[in-house]
């Protein structure tokens, strides 16, 4: 066996835990730049493919298409097909004719989740109940199952209903928000726009008419970052390739640039492997990496497998 086969046998046998990070520390900051700049673009054009077809199932809505990224992304991972679900039984459209009454928001989100029916009931709750039966009469909506929900082994603050409480407070305040979406360019833009509170109700409630040792529900800021990168950069970018606008485009690189590094068990892989990524921008590039590359043994492709053997595949 040659040494480019017994390199690539080594490489797929570490794929798993992305140990070929310890090649990618040891780069210079120019060839590490390089490969983050080649995988980052990657990941953004994968993700342009993904709202494209969200923004045709959204009828060519782009205000319905980020409503649908906005509360796919609020809640926990085991609940975003849910929650996208949620976008389409109660589509924009209909919450804009409620866009300045709070209350109507809750009404329409928590009742139309179909989680209100799952607990007890409070003065509360019996009037979210009371304007939603009026609400979804009117709109012909059908509540989801409750079914459809994961409620157990979730953090308070990540519980559903909690995040449909803060979506309803977010939409609240404005009725269109694609401009202010295509305005922000720092973390600090993004947790000032999604940095809202629930309703006073939710104060001293986790969940409908159990009351809680009191707490502000506002959307926080490591939350605030996770839509920044996934609903407000991603959506930059993909409006930007839409309307053939450069600006928008670098306007989302530049976000993600000045976004803080995700945190979660993929980026602890690369972290274990002695790779400190500096911003949301690399943290994108590693996650493509993984993801499309080492979880799927595609190391002869990857831009650092292709690194590693092409130095042994040099003539002499």
């Amino acid at each position: 066996m040659d040494s480019v086969q017994r390199m690539i046998n080594r490489l797929e046998a570490g794929a798993a835990t992305c140990a070929c990070g310890g090649y990618l520390s040891q780069l210079d900051a120019l060839h590490r730049t390089e490969i983050y700049t080649s995988l980052g673009y990657e990941r953004l054009k994968r993700k342009n493919d993904n709202i494209q077809t969200v923004y045709a199932a959204s009828l060519e809505n782009w205000n319905q298409t980020f409503y649908t990224l906005l509360l796919h992304y609020l809640g926990a991972p085991n609940n975003s097909q849910a929650f996208e679900t949620l976008a389409s039984r109660v589509p924009y459209a209909v919450i804009l004719r409620y866009g300045r009454s709070l209350r109507s928001l809750e009404a329409l989100l928590i009742g139309a989740s179909g989680l209100l029916d799952s607990y007890c009931d409070d003065e509360y709750t019996l009037t979210l109940k009371s304007e939603f039966s009026y609400l979804a009469h009117k709109h012909g909506i059908t509540p989801m199952s409750p079914s459809e929900w994961k409620t157990t082994r979730i953090y308070p603050h990540n519980h559903p209903v909690i995040r449909m409480a803060q979506a309803a407070a977010f939409l609240a305040q404005r009725n269109f928000v694609m401009e202010s979406i295509l305005e922000c360019r720092t973390a600090k833009d993004a947790a000032a726009l999604f940095g809202v509170e629930a309703s006073e109700y939710w104060t001293s409630h986790f969940v409908p008419a159990q009351t809680s040792s009191e707490s502000v529900k506002r959307i926080g800021p490591a939350k605030a970052n996770i839509l920044g990168i996934n609903v407000v950069a991603q959506l930059q970018y993909a409006y930007g390739s839409y309307i053939g606008d450069d600006r928008l485009r670098d306007r989302a690189i530049t976000l993600l640039e000045n976004t803080p590094p995700e945190n979660n068990s993929r980026i602890d892989r690369w972290k274990a492997n002695g790779v400190v990524p500096a911003n949301a921008f690399e943290t994108q590039a590693l996650l493509q990496l993984g993801n499309e590359y080492c979880m799927n043994g595609r190391c002869r492709e990857c831009p650092i497998g292709r690194r590693i053997i092409g130095t042994l595949s040099k003539p002499e």
